[in-house]
């Protein structure tokens, strides 16, 4: 809300009637206004001291592996990860990283591993857009902790949902030995990349590769398995295995570069198809091959020309209550993210716990499912409070509208963005005789089936159910963030926290031990405190639930190219709901 120009027009209002009655009218709005700015300036402070903490974080991992490793690197004539990424996308185009966070806090026993040692950005070559994944050699050597793993499975998987071309910048030592249980064998490790590499292939999805480092072992095989692969003369090397297991294993004598180097194999070998002199000289050769690609099938998803919300985007910051006690208008924030902040609700008056509508964000039409923060009066001014609707809670009535609006949203073709602020569903006898369980499957199965793009933006909580009904990872958003303020978890820190305190002090009791309300006090502020870690969005961005932490004002940039890459790919199957027990 725009408190100065309302007070202004209040001013104006009764600057010819300065009569004492009118005196004391103006005195009392100013003051009013007055305390609603305090509020506002309160949650701006604390939303933009979360915005500055993210950006100092990601400052740290943008470094590596540190400053000692970056220089030692670089002695070698080699760029880093981030450097090649840079220098591969085209200048001052849009660009996003995918799992910056990943890995953080994870691994401290082996010196912890920044950004799972890989990054990853969607961006523009020669103004295509593709995927890059680069790994980063100043951790570890580049090699492949658990996450790591993870988190190129999911740059494959975005490749493949979008049919993006994929570039691979490898540079890496192969499996992290120390932990090759948790990253070798199992269906989402390592080997699982090859497997994605042949699939890709199949359909038509561009894969080139850049050897600019080690590519060893069973990593060897990701840029064969590309379209084009090339090395970079005296640092690139591809070996099964290098010179001293060669020793070992039949006794032969030979160095690196000769056994894997670049010449032996653009020339002898035949394995890789150009020879680049280094690394930017690869790198250029990338972007005239990406050059040369042909343009896609399109889904078809609408946009016109884009334009900028008439709401200042910046509001954000104090609309968003500091204290999740608070209440806020969720379309406030629709308004400041939305272009022209137009936007059409469908099913105003009904389920108003949730809101649904039509609107476009940076020109593409999108259909907006949010959680409504909101207390909502059903029966006129004079509801009691057992009637009333309380926000971010799901009802009967507000799972069946959006159950209804994600059906027709599939049926224009509209892709779906998921504003989460929720605490679940409602609980209790009448929403139980209602058929809760019922109207939230529906929702579920209509989140669960919809075959248009999805788009997840985790504002505030993301607890139990409400998390998968309003499409949580586990949903297929084709990209999902969340902004500093959220919580992921199946319940707040507050809630779980008294429950894990009974389960505790029963289990004390039981051994005699006497638990004073100091002892119970103590007890559950460090149960807290750990469950307070978990819902963090950097507990979840760290391993992957999540694509990342965001500056809200970034938010129309992630929706919008995720549309753009989305629109690659044509819808291959019809919306079906399947059984149902309507």
């Amino acid at each position: 809300m725009e408190y100065i120009t309302m007070l202004h027009i209040f001013n104006v209002s009764f600057r010819k009637n300065d009569n004492l009655l009118t005196l004391m009218f103006r005195k009392f709005v100013q003051n009013n206004f007055l305390l609603m700015d305090i509020k506002f300036n309160k949650n701006e402070d604390h939303n933009k001291l979360l915005v500055s903490d993210l950006k100092h974080r990601l400052a740290k991992i943008k470094l590596g592996g540190g400053t000692k490793s970056i220089e030692k690197h670089h002695s070698k004539g080699k760029m880093t990860a981030r450097e090649r990424i840079d220098y591969l996308l085209d200048a001052k185009a849009k660009s996003i990283e995918i799992g910056a966070f990943a890995g953080d806090g994870m691994y401290e026993e082996y010196g912890g591993c920044p950004s799972g040692g890989v990054v990853i950005k969607i961006g523009y070559i020669k103004g295509k857009q593709c995927i890059v994944v680069a790994n980063d050699a100043t951790v570890k050597a580049g090699a492949w902790f658990p996450i790591t793993g993870k988190k190129n499975l999911r740059a494959q998987e975005i490749a493949i949902e979008n049919r993006l071309p994929i570039i691979y910048l490898v540079d890496s030592a192969g499996v992290f030995l120390p932990m090759q249980d948790e990253i070798f064998p199992d269906k989402e490790h390592f080997g699982r990349i090859f497997r994605n590499n042949a699939v890709m292939s199949s359909v038509g999805i561009t894969q080139i590769a850049a050897v600019m480092g080690s590519c060893v072992a069973g990593g060897a095989y990701l840029p064969i398995m590309s379209d084009e692969a090339l090395i970079v003369d005296k640092t690139g090397s591809i070996f099964l295995a290098g010179s001293y297991l060669v020793k070992a294993a039949i006794g032969e004598t030979i160095d690196n570069e000769t056994l894997g180097g670049a010449t032996t194999h653009c020339e002898i070998s035949g394995v890789t198809d150009y020879k680049a002199k280094d690394d930017k000289d690869a790198l250029d050769t990338i972007k005239n091959i990406v050059d040369k690609i042909g343009d896609f099938d399109k889904a078809g998803y609408n946009r016109i020309k884009a334009s900028k919300p008439k709401e200042n985007p910046e509001h954000i910051y104090g609309i968003l209550p500091k204290s999740r006690a608070d209440q806020y208008d969720m379309n406030d924030i629709i308004k400041r993210l939305v272009d022209n902040s137009e936007f059409e609700e469908y099913k105003a008056g009904y389920g108003q716990t949730i809101i649904t509508g039509y609107a476009r964000i940076d020109g593409w039409a999108v259909g907006i499912v949010a959680n409504q923060r909101q207390i909502v009066k059903t029966k006129g001014a004079k509801t009691k409070p057992s009637e009333m609707q309380f926000g971010g809670v799901i009802y009967n009535d507000s799972a069946d509208k959006a159950t209804r609006f994600i059906a027709n949203c599939n049926q224009k073709k509209i892709p779906l963005v998921f504003l989460q602020d929720v605490t679940g569903f409602m609980v209790g006898s009448k929403s139980e005789h209602g058929g809760i369980i019922k109207d939230g499957a529906k929702m579920v199965n209509a989140v669960s089936n919809s075959v248009v793009p999805k788009f997840t933006i985790v504002i505030g909580n993301s607890y139990g159910a409400g998390n998968y009904a309003m499409c949580g990872k586990a949903y297929d958003p084709r990209l999902i963030v969340a902004w500093p303020s959220a919580e992921l978890a199946v319940m707040s820190g507050n809630s779980a926290a008294k429950v894990l305190l009974q389960i505790e002090t029963a289990s004390l009791k039981k051994k005699g031990e006497k638990i004073t309300k100091e002892k119970e006090e103590e007890l559950f502020n460090k149960i807290k405190s750990r469950y307070d870690n978990q819902v963090s969005p950097y507990y979840a961005a760290s391993r992957i639930w999540t694509d990342g932490v965001i500056d809200p004002l970034d938010t129309r940039t992630w929706i919008s190219m995720g549309i753009e890459a989305a629109n690659h790919a044509p819808i291959e199957k019809p919306f079906n709901l399947g059984v149902l027990q309507v």
